[in-house]
């Protein structure tokens, strides 16, 4: 099976609460009697979308969406304070709680498999299994390959696009340069850099571009978003110890999982998902050909299909 289900509706959607500052986005489909799955969107900063529900058969799964601090319908918008991998693990907790879930499936792509692995490792007694795509371990070596040099040397024009708004004097540091610009006072700079940002990434993600993704990334209110929050989260180093996921991937040594992988990611290599399936040789590895990072290939949906649909025979 290659396609996504059909779309669905949500079945209802609410704001919770989970500090002074950060109300968030939270919404069901599916159906009630299903088994949970939540669903754990990149960036940080992109926010949930209405296609992450078709990725899971609503008649056999209860569709858990939100979308985190500072992101998509999230409130305040692109804020960075109070956000932290520990708080949206946190927040996490919290969402079960508020919808009465004792354990759920976690499932998550990109920045999403991150706070999969940290929060399954955090709380491995709430998750019935893991099904993580694109997998970003947030190391320092990974962040420097795609804002550096890495993946620059694979897409040179898009990068001489990326790197336009640094002056040459800064790009020795091309995350500190955009951080400050970000993070300013100036607003038509801030702006500036985060279109360039996000642009970046967008242009990078599939294997073929992607009208829609690009358009996505392009859209002012998903780049301030994306920008901001992932500038802020690698400059902190995503909030890890130094090989945080690898080291601690003893947690979820019974949990049953999923790693899935393009084979031709240039933003989160695989040679990522080969270190963390060798740390954790329950889950089954998926490489998928000619495919590269995002979610819509048509080879990366064919392979979460296929996991999520494996996931529910083995946890029955």
């Amino acid at each position: 099976m290659s396609d996504l289900y059909p779309a669905i509706l949500d079945n209802h959607h609410f704001m919770l609460d989970v500090d002074d500052l950060h109300s968030l986005y939270v919404e069901e489909s599916g159906t009630s009697e299903g088994v949970p799955v939540v669903y754990l969107h990149g960036g940080p900063g992109t926010g949930s979308s209405a296609e992450h529900r078709r990725l899971f058969d609503p008649e056999q799964y209860r569709i858990v969406l939100f979308d985190q601090r500072g992101a998509g319908r999230s409130t305040p918008h692109a804020e960075v304070r109070q956000n932290t991998l520990q708080d949206l693990i946190a927040d996490m907790e919290k969402v079960r709680e508020a919808l009465n879930i004792k354990r759920w499936v976690v499932s998550g792509g990109s920045w999403g498999s991150t706070l999969a692995l940290a929060y399954a490792q955090a709380h491995p007694e709430r998750v019935l299994g893991l099904i993580v795509r694109g997998i970003f371990l947030g190391t320092p070596a990974e962040i420097s390959w795609f804002y550096q040099h890495g993946a620059s040397q694979f897409f040179p024009d898009y990068w001489a696009d990326y790197i336009a708004p640094i002056p040459y004097a800064e790009r020795d540091d091309m995350l500190g340069a955009y951080h400050k610009r970000l993070h300013g006072n100036n607003e038509i700079a801030r702006m500036g850099a985060a279109k360039a940002w996000s642009n970046w990434e967008g242009r990078t993600l599939s294997l073929a571009p992607s009208h829609n993704i690009i358009e996505h990334f392009s859209d002012p209110h998903t780049a301030l978003s994306v920008a901001c929050l992932e500038s802020h989260y690698f400059v902190n180093r995503c909030f890890l110890e130094e090989n945080q996921l690898l080291n601690n991937a003893s947690r979820i040594q019974d949990i049953p999982g999923y790693i899935i992988n393009g084979r031709y990611d240039m933003v989160c290599q695989l040679k990522n998902a080969y270190d963390l399936h060798d740390a954790w040789p329950l889950a089954d590895l998926y490489v998928v050909q000619e495919a590269g990072h995002a979610a819509s290939e048509p080879g990366i949906i064919c392979a979460l299909i296929k996991a999520s649909n494996e996931m529910l025979r083995k946890l029955s």
